[in-house]
């Protein structure tokens, strides 16, 4: 596809409800989060897509929750692609975006040409609620029992917190004349409307996967399959929204459906790395084991996995030996 200049809706989340059914939604478009979290790496293309495709269900997913902190997903698997990590960070402030950043870490000599979920063995989707100092985390996992991220996303809302939820993704690279090739993501997520708290639940990751065909029953199923019969016909173009905006999508959509819009939540790329953080997860270490890690060069050097960031710190002045001192 060719895109022109930066579109007013790109690295957005648009909240809606569908006041007919009983549904609430939201609708993502990521573009500019992408490029700052891809550039950072030099993935093979079956790995960036599966990074796409993390970072556009965290976006659509952190914005549905009543998050304080930080939100977390994560795949660990035995396939190419050994794990994949994103965390979705909260405003901080009313107004002010939310934060995104990802990575991905995978055996390069396992990658294959199939597609980009092939690339994962067995192994469990997860998703974790950190809601900062004085509380518990959650967490909640499904098996890899699949054929995309998103798939396992909705198992995930099914099993652990029995909400009918259904995601409709596209991402890819899109190109314009003299500029190069940059990944852009949109999609929408649909969900019934949560009879409790969402944090009921507890995740049980064995077992059979419910689907959410298995939650709904009677007017709600009908619902959930009109609604559901609607979203099918959405094209790839549309979710990517180089042309239609979310809301227009949402009337193109669901118009009888009685589709009511909020606020936009802007995304944008971000990292919570510092020095002041690695040195204190160094506080850990003793000076034999700062020596352990101490270069040929005399230093301990630590890179930031999501941003690329790199820490050149004197050994003398890192573990509990020197925050003792």
């Amino acid at each position: 596809m060719t895109l022109g200049s930066k579109i007013a809706w790109d690295d957005t989340v648009l909240p809606f409800q569908l006041d007919a059914s009983d549904m609430r939604g939201r609708v993502a478009r990521l573009d500019g989060v992408l490029d700052g979290i891809l550039k950072q790496h030099n993935y093979p293309q079956p790995v960036e897509a599966l990074v796409a495709e993390m970072a556009l269900l965290t976006a659509l997913i952190g914005q549905t929750m009543s998050l304080r902190w930080k939100l977390s997903l994560q795949v660990q698997s035995k396939g190419a692609v050994r794990m994949i990590a994103t965390d979705y960070y909260a405003p901080e402030k009313e107004g002010e975006p939310a934060r995104i950043r990802a990575y991905a870490s995978f055996d390069a000599d396992r990658i294959t040409d199939g597609a980009p979920f092939a690339q994962l063995g067995d192994g469990y989707f997860a998703i974790l609620i950190d809601q900062g100092g004085g509380t518990r985390p959650y967490q909640g996992i499904t098996p890899l029992a699949a054929t995309s991220l998103s798939e396992c996303a909705q198992a995930y809302f099914a099993q652990s917190e029995q909400l009918p939820t259904r995601f409709s993704l596209s991402f890819g690279k899109s190109s314009e004349p003299g500029k190069p090739e940059h990944w852009r993501a949109g999609g929408i997520m649909l969900q019934h409307m949560p009879k409790a708290s969402p944090f009921a639940a507890e995740a049980s990751g064995t077992g059979d996967v419910l689907t959410a065909s298995d939650l709904v029953s009677g007017a709600e199923e009908e619902n959930w399959n009109r609604v559901n019969i609607l979203l099918e016909t959405v094209e790839d173009l549309e979710l990517i929204g180089p042309s239609v905006s979310p809301s227009e999508l949402l009337l193109r959509l669901f118009h009888e459906e009685r589709p009511r819009v909020y606020d936009a939540q802007p995304v944008r790329f971000g990292c919570t790395c510092s020095e002041e953080r690695v040195r204190q997860s160094l506080s850990i270490y003793s000076a034999k084991d700062i020596g352990t890690m101490t270069t040929e060069d005399g230093r301990v050097t630590a890179d930031c996995q999501f941003c690329g960031a790199h820490y050149d710190l004197d050994p003398a002045t890192v573990g509990f030996d020197a925050a003792g001192d």
